[in-house]
């Protein structure tokens, strides 16, 4: 597709992907500093103010899959511009509410975009960029992945410090819309349509068994529920069966939604589990590491912030020299010692005590989130790598579906062994405790992606696929 389409300026198509992902992810964790604030100024209690954090997980989560669908439906520039309207739009709503239902309205609008951006943007970086320039290309939109989240809280904190919530969607509105603006004037279509039928009943099953399924981890990985809450398990088994469903329904179709095949293409399995462990192990440590810092180490929500800041910083601009490097070498290398550092790091953290300097694991996460870097965007590009042209919008739909799904089983699964293994008689060392357990659970679940990185092959491009 490249070859015939000399004539694309790959710079500032770039710059409109990376601002529209940027913007994207950012509104994933601007919020949660900011919901006292919310809660306070539109009187709303704590469980009903998650709900703005939980649905635009949800929703987003519920898009994914069903943009390869979507890709192969609309032309790019009507999907992309669709896409960032919705997100627009809803950051201005947000921005507007002036109450609870509004302020929710927004959100899912929001996250209607930018579920449908993230594939999207991937889908077209592979469309547009040689193989051989793939890494470095998906180098730069790694930096964007890690380097919005590390600031999101940061940024947040600030801003509700010195104005009013809604600044959080002032700051983001202009950027949408000077995005909107620039990629109408640039950006050229370059996925291909096939007019697939819209199957409705492949639409509902995927709503209720990937949304079934993120909502019940997602709730499971909240300290406030158990897995046997019925909030938890109803909507994992409802989740569960539906996607069962969803998946036989697939594999009958010849036109389906979301292509489940591509899986027969083994480095792609392969990659997409390692990315899926490497994802698990961040978000984990990402959700248990600032819990464990202000509620048993005495730091304040500033310190525990400013600790994640290096490593978060150091993994975004690790991104494009990964990329780069592995354009050169693959990411058979890269992913063998990424995860063996994500390994020794990720066991560290199970050995901390109620003395833990603020030092000891500011440098051990820097450490952990260069191996992550080393891992993340490589794997990624390796597997998408594997596919033809025509199923890169199905691989990049099922990685980032992939990915949400460890995020939301990781986040649960670390937070309930972290309240099931603590020691609350034992005061905050039997706290610690629960969390160095959890910590030492991602470790066995990083060792298990260090093993199946050896497997990895044909991961330099330009060499032949299988």
């Amino acid at each position: 597709m490249t070859d015939n389409q000399p004539e694309i300026n790959r710079v500032p198509l770039m710059i409109v992907l990376i601002s529209g992902a940027f913007i994207a992810i950012l509104n994933q964790t601007l919020l949660g500093t900011a919901l006292p604030h919310i809660m306070k100024d539109i009187n709303i209690d704590a469980a009903t103010a998650q709900w703005l954090q939980s649905i635009f997980m949800l929703v987003n989560g519920i898009m994914i899959p069903i943009t390869a669908f979507l890709i192969e439906r609309f032309t790019t520039r009507a999907l992309f511009l669709t896409a960032m309207g919705s997100f627009a739009l809803g950051t201005l709503v947000a921005a507007i509410a002036p109450g609870f239902t509004i302020l929710m309205v927004g959100r899912v609008l929001q996250a209607a975009g930018a579920g449908i951006m993230m594939p999207l943007m991937q889908t077209i970086m592979f469309l547009v960029f040689p193989i051989e320039k793939r890494g470095a290309a998906m180098g730069m939109f790694g930096l964007v992945i890690s380097f919005a989240p590390a600031i999101g809280p940061t940024l947040s904190g600030w801003l509700v410090e010195h104005f009013p919530w809604r600044s959080l969607f002032y700051v983001v509105l202009p950027i949408a819309i000077i995005d909107i603006i620039v990629a109408y004037k640039i950006l050229v279509n370059v996925t291909k349509q096939t007019f697939p039928k819209v199957d409705i009943t492949s639409i509902i099953l995927s709503t209720l068994g990937f949304g079934g399924l993120l909502y019940g981890f997602s709730m499971a990985g909240d300290v406030n529920h158990g897995w046997f809450s019925p909030l938890v398990y109803l909507p994992l088994i409802v989740g569960a069966i539906t996607l069962f469903f969803f998946i036989k329904r697939q594999l009958r179709l010849t036109k389906p939604i979301l292509e489940f095949r591509i899986f027969k293409y083994k480095i792609f399995t392969l990659t997409t589990g390692i990315g899926m462990i490497s994802f698990l192990a961040m978000i984990g440590g990402a959700i248990i590491l600032p819990i464990m810092m202000q509620d048993y180490l005495g730091f304040t929500a500033l310190e525990s912030g400013l600790a994640l800041l290096p490593g978060a910083v150091l993994m975004g601009l690790m991104n494009p020299i990964t990329g780069r490097v592995f354009d050169k070498y693959g990411g058979k290398w890269l992913a063998i010692i990424g995860l063996g550092l994500l390994t020794v790091t990720t066991f560290l953290f199970s050995i901390l005590t109620t003395e833990t300097s603020l030092l000891y694991i500011t440098v051990v996460n820097a450490v952990r989130m260069f191996g992550i870097a080393m891992v993340m965007m490589p794997v990624t590009t390796a597997g998408l790598n594997q596919l033809p042209a025509d199923l890169i919008p199905h691989g990049t739909a099922m990685n980032n579906t992939m990915r949400q799904m460890s995020g939301a089983i990781g986040t649960a699964l670390l937070v309930s062994i972290m309240i099931s293994q603590a020691i609350p008689n034992e005061g905050l060392s039997g706290m610690v405790y629960g969390a160095n357990m959890s910590f030492f659970a991602a470790g066995l679940i990083s060792a298990v992606g260090f093993v199946l990185a050896f497997f990895i092959k044909n991961s330099i491009p330009g060499k032949s696929v299988q």
